[in-house]
């Protein structure tokens, strides 16, 4: 599990940076790629990166600003052109499906794969066998939401010396262990999975958080995450700017991070203002004092997610 930033400027493209977008690429545990968000010319990006459309699964958006949704038709459009067949979810407020509706309807856009557009108000927005992604609103302009993505926990390791000592071999009772099943070995004897299973394995937490000032629910999405991803639009010395055009500053973000129990934290979201990496730094020095495991978010590159016991 990898997060890739498509793009980390606020607002509006720079010379250096794009607008808002991400892939979380979990290639090993589903073969595919979510995004999150899909601002103006996120697609070329992904033409700049590994990513191949044709192996993405869904797609998060946090709220309706241009710069999280204005590449979102194109993308949408192009997918098909590039081995794009199986289903595509989009998940989004409450507005996102009209707004694709009548982007494609217009521009007469053909897409040959089946396309599901789910609106949300929060709470669990999706659950498989393996993970849940829920989300709560923030406090934006307009409404905007953050997304927890939840692996659930795996059985731990098989014991292969007890195993043994059993006399079972890998095969199909390896696998009904690791399900929970306990087996009969034929002689009277039952093996339950506590005496061959290792402790489980926790899974990772992911938050990603749409644009917002410090709220309750901010904690509430990063409560002991693995890798929480805040914007920080400016320096602390602009809280009262970030305040009234309700954002955060790199110092609240970490503050956030700090109070939920993260793990490590992302910043995200910069203000033009900050021109380049060079520029960034001391928004960086400053969220670091505050909460020392803090990155800046860099494009293309690729940040992994570790599990923290």
């Amino acid at each position: 599990m990898e997060l890739e930033f498509l793009g980390t400027n606020a607002g509006v493209p720079s010379l250096q940076r794009n607008v808002t977008s991400m892939a979380l690429r979990m290639f090993e545990e589903r073969r595919s790629f979510w995004l999150f968000d899909c601002g103006e010319a996120t697609q070329h990006q992904i033409l700049r990166s590994s990513l191949k459309l044709s192996k993405l699964e869904k797609i998060f958006i946090t709220h309706l600003h241009g710069d999280h949704i204005f590449g979102l038709p194109g993308l949408l459009s192009s997918r098909a052109y590039q081995g794009g067949t199986t289903k595509l979810h989009v998940y989004g407020p409450p507005g996102i499906k009209q707004y694709i509706d009548i982007s494609l309807t217009l521009s007469q856009s053909r897409i040959e794969y089946e396309l599901e557009v789910v609106e949300h108000t929060g709470g669990t927005v999706y659950e498989d066998e393996d993970i849940v992604v829920e989300s709560l609103l923030l406090d934006h302009r307009i409404d905007s939401y953050g997304y927890r993505i939840a692996e659930k926990d795996k059985p731990g390791s098989l014991d292969l010396q007890r195993l043994a000592e059993y006399g079972l071999k890998p095969g199909p009772a390896y696998g009904r262990l690791k399900r929970g099943e306990s087996i009969d070995l034929g002689n009277g004897t039952t093996l339950h999975p506590g005496e061959v299973l290792g402790a489980p394995k926790k899974g990772r937490v992911v938050t990603i958080l749409g644009d917002t000032r410090p709220c309750g629910n901010v904690l509430k999405l990063a409560r002991d995450a693995d890798l929480l991803v805040h914007e920080a639009t400016f320096m602390d010395d602009l809280k009262e700017s970030a305040h009234n055009y309700h954002h955060s500053t790199s110092v609240q973000a970490a503050e956030a991070a700090a109070a939920a129990g993260a793990k490590e934290l992302i910043l995200t979201h910069f203000s033009s203002r900050y021109k380049d990496m060079e520029h960034l730094k001391p928004l960086l020095e400053e969220a670091q004092s505050v909460f020392p495991k803090t990155l800046l978010a860099e494009e293309l590159m690729l940040f992994p997610v570790h599990r923290h016991e």
